[in-house]
C-alpha cells in the first residue's frame, strides 16, 4: 500500500553537491573518479518521493556508477547556466537527460530563478505590453502566472507558448552540442508524445511534442519514450514515502512502478550504447 510518514520520518534523500556547483543533488553522493553516467532531469528524475528512482534502478542493472544530477522542478536553466554540472556531464561515459517542461526557463517573455526554474521572477516588457491589464507582481510560479494569461486571452496565450517552443529547441540543441550527442533522450510521462501542442497546463512535459523531439533527434544518440502503462497507472502511489501534508504533491507525481518500467526500458538501450 501507499506508505505515508510524519515529517519526521520522511524520505532522506542524502542531498550531497558535486563539484563547484551551489545545486543540491540527490545522494547519496557517487565517486567521480571512475567511468559513470549522468543523469539531468527534473523531478522524475531526482525521484521525489521515490525510494528507488530509475537511475539508482539502472544502476543496479549496469553494475556500473550512475550519478543523479536531477533537480526538482528543474528546466534547461539549471543545467546550461551551471558550468560545473555541464562539466562534470561532459566527464560522462553517456547522460541520460528527461525531456523537461518549455516553462521552466527565461525567455523573451519572461525570467525565472536561475537555479529553482518554477520561480517566476519578473515579466519583460514585451509581455507587459501584450497584457497591460495584468499585475505580475502576484505571481510567484510560472505555472500560476501563465494559467492566468491563458484563462485571461488564449489567442495571445498562444504568442507566449510558441516563443516557449522555440526558445525550448534551440536551448536543447545548445545543450546537446555541448554534451558531444552522448545523451539518451528521455520522454518519461503519462503520456506518449502528442502530435500537435497540448494546451493543457496539467499535463507534462509542458508544451513538448513529437515535432520539437524529433528535431534533436540526429543530434543525440538516441529518444526512448517511457509512457506510463495501464497497470502503472493503476498502481499510481503505490509505495511512494511522503508525509500527510505532501499527499497532494506525491498524488501528482509518477510513483514506483513507472520508474521500474523506465529503468527497463532504458536498460538494454543503455547497455548497448556503453558496449
Amino acid at each position: 500500500m501507499t506508505v505515508a510518514v510524519t515529517a519526521h520520518g520522511a524520505l532522506d534523500y542524502f542531498p550531497c553537491r558535486y563539484g563547484r556547483s551551489r545545486v543540491l543533488f540527490r545522494g547519496p553522493r557517487r565517486s567521480l573518479d571512475g567511468p559513470y553516467i549522468g543523469f539531468l532531469g527534473g523531478t522524475e528524475t531526482y525521484g521525489r518521493f521515490i525510494e528507488t528512482p530509475f537511475p539508482a534502478l539502472l544502476e543496479a542493472g549496469l553494475g556500473q556508477p550512475c550519478v543523479n544530477f536531477g533537480v526538482i522542478n528543474a528546466g534547461l536553466d539549471l543545467y546550461l547556466h551551471d558550468p560545473a554540472v555541464l562539466h562534470l556531464a561532459e566527464r560522462a561515459d553517456l547522460c541520460v537527460l528527461q525531456i523537461m517542461g518549455a516553462q521552466n526557463m527565461s525567455n523573451r517573455y519572461y525570467s525565472v530563478h536561475p537555479r529553482r526554474n518554477d520561480r517566476f521572477l519578473r515579466a519583460s516588457d514585451r509581455l507587459q505590453a501584450l497584457y497591460p491589464e495584468v499585475d505580475f507582481t502576484e505571481f510567484h510560479f510560472n505555472r500560476h502566472m501563465l494559467g492566468r494569461l491563458q484563462a485571461l486571452a488564449p489567442e495571445r496565450f498562444a504568442e507566449v507558448v510558441e516563443e516557449l517552443r522555440l526558445a525550448w529547441v534551440a536551448r536543447m540543441k545548445h545543450l546537446l552540442t555541448m554534451l558531444r550527442g552522448r545523451v539518451l533522450l528521455l520522454y518519461f510521462s503519462e503520456h506518449a508524445p502528442s502530435e500537435k501542442p497540448v494546451m493543457d497546463l496539467d499535463r507534462d512535459p509542458l508544451f513538448i511534442d513529437r515535432t520539437m523531439l524529433e528535431a534533436l533527434r540526429p543530434r543525440a544518440a538516441g529518444l526512448i519514450e517511457a509512457p506510463l502503462s495501464e497497470s502503472a497507472r493503476m498502481r499510481s502511489s503505490t509505495g511512494m514515502v511522503f508525509s500527510d501534508f505532501e499527499a497532494d504533491a506525491a498524488a501528482e507525481l509518477l510513483g514506483p512502478a513507472a520508474h521500474e518500467e523506465a529503468a527497463e526500458i532504458l536498460l538494454p538501450q543503455l547497455c548497448e550504447l556503453l558496449a
